[in-house]
C-alpha cells in the first residue's frame, strides 16, 4: 500500500515532499497484530491512529498535523500547586484519639504523653492590612531572649549582608553570620552580638530568630576582644595544618565582627 501510494502521489507532490511524508505515513498506518516490518513485530495501533486514505493526500496531511498539534505539552501538563505557609496550616494539636484511648486502657492513672506540636501556640492568620508592629521571637538553645515581643524593626546579620525586617516583610529564611543584631522599639535600641543561626520571617509579620550564641553588646569587654583578635591572628600566621588554619580563621572572623560591632 505504501509503495503504491508513493507511486500515485508522484503526480501531486514534489519528490522532496514525498521523502518527508513517507516516514510519517509509516507511523500512521494501522498494521495488523503480529505483522512484522524489518524484523520488528508490531502491535495494533491505538484507536485514535486511523489510517489515511491513499487517494486523499491532503486529508492525510491534515490528520497528521492535527495529531501533532493536539498532543499535550509538558508546560500544559504541569499543574501549579500552591503550598500553604507554615502559619496557614491548621492546628492539629488534638492528638491521636485512638492512641489516647488505648493509653487510658493500659495505664489509666497516668496522662498520655503530649507531642511537641501540642505545646506550640497556633499562629494568627495573615492580616488583610499591613500591621504597625513586628512580633519577634528571639531564642537560644539555653534561653529565650524575646518571646512575642512587638517591635518596630529588627536588623539581623545575614550572610548576604545586614537585613532589616519590618512589619509586612516578605516571607524569608536567612542564614546568619557572626555580627550585630539590633532590636528597634521606638527610640530604644537593644543590641546583641550573635555567633550564627537562622532568621525565619513569616507572612503574618512574625519573625523567629534562632541563634547558637548571643550576648548583649553592652556586656562585651573591648579589651578582651582586641586581645582575642591579636591571639587568633598570630595563630593563623603560624598554623601548619588545615585544621589549625580553620580554627584560627574562625577566631579571627568572630573577633573581627565583635570589634566592628563595638567600634562601628
Amino acid at each position: 500500500r505504501t509503495v503504491a501510494l508513493s507511486r500515485r502521489a508522484k503526480g501531486y507532490f514534489p519528490q522532496s515532499l514525498l521523502h518527508f511524508l513517507f516516514p510519517i505515513l509509516l507511523l500512521t498506518r494501522n498494521p495488523k497484530a503480529g505483522e512484522e516490518i524489518n524484523g520488528l513485530r508490531l502491535i495494533p495501533s491505538s484507536p485514535d491512529l486511523r489510517p489515511c486514505r491513499p487517494s486523499d493526500p491532503n486529508t492525510m496531511i491534515r490528520q497528521v498535523a492535527s495529531r501533532f498539534l493536539t498532543r499535550p505539552t509538558a508546560a500544559a501538563a504541569v499543574v501549579t500547586i500552591r503550598r500553604p505557609f507554615s502559619t496557614e496550616v491548621t492546628d492539629s494539636s488534638s492528638g491521636d484519639t485512638a492512641f489516647v484511648e488505648a493509653w487510658k486502657k493500659v495505664v489509666p492513672n497516668i496522662d498520655p504523653p503530649r507531642t511537641p506540636s501540642q505545646y506550640m501556640q497556633p499562629r494568627p492568620p495573615t492580616p488583610s492590612t499591613l500591621p504597625t508592629k513586628l512580633t519577634v521571637n528571639f531564642v537560644l538553645p539555653y534561653a529565650s531572649e524575646l518571646s512575642g515581643k512587638e517591635v518596630d524593626m529588627v536588623i539581623v546579620p545575614a550572610t548576604t549582608g545586614q537585613m532589616g525586617i519590618l512589619p509586612g516583610h516578605v516571607p524569608t529564611i536567612a542564614e546568619l553570620k557572626p555580627g550585630l543584631l539590633s532590636v528597634h522599639e521606638g527610640n530604644e535600641v537593644k543590641k546583641y552580638f550573635i555567633s550564627s543561626g537562622f532568621a525565619f520571617v513569616h507572612p503574618n509579620s512574625y519573625a523567629d530568630i534562632l541563634a547558637v550564641e548571643a550576648v548583649p553588646l553592652d556586656k562585651v569587654d573591648p579589651a578582651e576582644v582586641q586581645a582575642g583578635l591579636n591571639k587568633f591572628t598570630q595563630k593563623l600566621s603560624s598554623a601548619s595544618t588545615e585544621l589549625e588554619k580553620a580554627e584560627a580563621q574562625i577566631g579571627v572572623d568572630v573577633h573581627s565582627a565583635l570589634n566592628f560591632a563595638l567600634t562601628g
